[in-house]
């Protein structure tokens, strides 16, 4: 098994764990595991929901079409209960990391970045160059409201409160919210660091302006909404879907699907027109 996968199921082992042992008052160990993994799911679900699908594929590549009013209500749910990412900023950061990948401009990693510089920028990426987000969307009020520092401390302490409001147990919230950041750390290395080093996963189209692999395993690609299916992605990043064959499993693309016939999303002009050279007959939104 590669060294991310037993890390990530270590991870959920561990909150589970931890769920067991600092059970709160008249709880059960097996409760307290199970409201972890379940507080666990809800964060991953919401995180790859708001990021992966909306902040990413369909803002920052323009690839898919939600409601407007769908977007603004995930961004400011997420921010108020799961795990602050300001999305003007990460947008930003976004766009130069395809500009520049893994070159001198990239700010989330340098090619001969390892393992620890590249968890560090994780936390504090290089600054980019110039501002790439002057989309009319971040000027409206609800991207303002959340896009600034005082949005970002105010979410610490309602994510927190939240949870704890729901468990009413101080060391279990405090388990549980600093427990599903980790687990957010480690997908965030995912996407920076072991689908942008050579070593790991594989390689469909050989670009040689960039590192980006395919890691195409069940935990990474479910983890990630797909987004370890780097290679492919940077290959075609206006395409709607990461996934270049039918037979390779997609999960970001199962959760649009669903969007799609509940009338919240369809693939915008970009997204809907299929690349050449691609193992698709159709989009499959």
């Amino acid at each position: 098994m590669k060294i991310y996968n037993v890390i990530g199921y270590s991870m959920v082992a561990l909150t589970c764990l931890g769920g067991a042992v600092l059970a709160p008052d008249g709880w059960s160990p097996l409760l307290g595991a199970g409201v972890a993994f379940l507080y666990l799911v809800f964060i991953w679900f919401m995180g790859g929901l708001y990021l992966s699908d909306i902040i990413h594929m369909g803002i920052a590549h323009k690839t898919l079409d939600y409601r407007l009013s769908f977007i603004k209500m995930v961004v400011v749910f997420w921010n108020l209960v799961g795990i602050y990412i300001n999305p003007t900023t990460w947008v930003n950061r976004h766009r130069h990391h395809h500009a520049f990948s893994d070159h001198s401009g990239d700010p989330n990693k340098l090619a001969d970045d390892g393992f620890w510089k590249t968890l560090y920028l994780c936390l504090f990426p290089y600054p980019c160059r110039s501002n790439l987000v002057k989309d009319p969307i971040f000027k409206s009020l609800t991207f303002r409201l959340v896009s600034n520092n005082y949005f970002a401390i105010f979410s610490q302490f309602t994510s927190f409160g939240i949870l704890w409001l729901v468990v009413r147990d101080w060391r279990y919230a405090l388990m549980l919210w600093w427990g599903v950041r980790v687990f957010a750390l480690w997908i965030n290395m995912i996407q920076n660091y072991w689908t942008h080093d050579t070593r790991f996963g594989k390689r469909q189209y050989e670009d040689a302006h960039d590192n980006a692999m395919n890691l195409g395993e069940w935990l990474p690609v479910t983890a990630s909404f797909s987004a370890s299916l780097q290679n492919n992605h940077h290959h075609f990043p206006h395409f709607a879907r990461t996934s270049h064959a039918e037979d390779e499993y997609d999960f970001g693309l199962l959760t649009v699907r669903v969007m799609k016939k509940m009338g919240l999303v369809r693939p915008s002009q970009t997204g809907a027109q299929m690349p050449e050279g691609i193992r698709l007959s159709e989009i499959g939104i």
